[in-house]
This record gives structure tokens, C-alpha cells and sequence, in this order.
């Protein structure tokens, strides 16, 4: 790993505001896992809770969000915004601190998704030696699309070793 792939970056608290699903597969089982967030997200964009939430979003970015609350896995997908909640949406509230931001791009958000996951949960935390996630929940932020392809970030809230 490159420093180039990551960078760590402080960042004031913030609150996502998102529609949730309970991921039952095993945390090992990325198949398993990918394929429920996936058909979650379809889910929210054919049923309008999506766009329910972008239209009060303060900007363009879309998050997916991970959190485990009660020993469940929940998934959300979520948008900053000042607006009230919706009904059966769940106020996420992120830690002021210092954040791992791991970039990139892919040709869905769903690979974008599990490219920067599979790169901040497999490459960059397991080598870090003076960082590290101790939970809470973190995020893939999509960013907006160039080049045909979706970019954006991986929020995960870290501690100094």
C-alpha cells in the first residue's frame, strides 16, 4: 500500500440521516453480505425512499452506511441534511475525530462500494501500526460520477495506537 491510497483526515462531528436493513448474513460472508446490501439498495431506489431522502439532502452525497447497533449489522442508506427525520428513518450521529478516507472510483456504486471496503478493511487497517477502528459506524460516501464512473470516499472514524 501506497501513502497515496489513503489519507487521515479530522473531521467535526456529523449526522446522517438514512433508511436501514438488517444484514443477517455472517460477517465473513462477503457474497452473502454484497448481495443484501445490494438488493437493499434496489430496493430503496425502486420504492422512493431514495429519492425522499435526496430531496432534503444539504449536498450530493450518497452514503452507505455500516453500524452495528444492539449485536445486529445494520446497512443505511443515508444523506447529510438539517431536515427533520422521516418516519422509520434513523438519525446516525458520527464522531468528531480523526477519520481513515480511503479514495476511488468504479462503474457502479455498488463496486465502489466493496473495492474501498475491501481495501480499508483488508489492506489499510490490518497494516496500519499507529492507527486503528475500534467500531462506530463508517461509511462509503458516493460522490458524483466523471468519466462514466462513480467515484467517492470510505469514512472510518480511527484512533491513535
Amino acid at each position: 500500500m501506497n501513502m497515496t491510497d489513503y489519507t487521515l483526515e479530522n473531521k467535526d462531528s456529523f449526522i446522517v440521516l438514512g433508511f436501514g436493513t438488517e444484514l443477517k448474513s455472517d460477517y465473513t460472508d462477503f457474497a452473502g453480505l454484497n448481495k443484501e446490501k445490494s438488493d437493499f439498495w434496489q430496493a430503496v431506489s425502486r420504492d422512493g425512499r431514495l429519492d425522499t431522502l435526496k430531496s432534503i439532502a444539504t449536498n450530493d452525497y450518497v452514503f452507505a452506511v455500516n453500524e452495528a447497533v444492539n449485536n445486529k449489522m445494520m446497512h443505511y442508506a443515508g444523506v447529510m441534511t438539517e431536515a427533520s427525520a422521516p418516519e422509520e428513518a434513523r438519525v446516525i450521529q458520527f464522531p468528531k475525530g480523526e477519520y481513515l478516507v480511503v479514495k476511488g472510483e468504479g462503474k457502479t456504486a455498488d463496486e465502489l462500494n466493496n473495492k474501498l471496503a475491501g481495501l480499508a478493511f483488508g489492506q489499510v487497517l490490518p497494516e496500519a501500526k499507529n492507527f486503528a477502528y475500534v467500531g462506530g459506524p463508517n461509511a462509503m460516501v458516493e460522490m458524483g460520477q466523471r468519466n462514466g464512473l462513480v467515484f467517492g470516499e470510505m469514512w472510518i472514524p480511527v484512533v491513535r495506537k
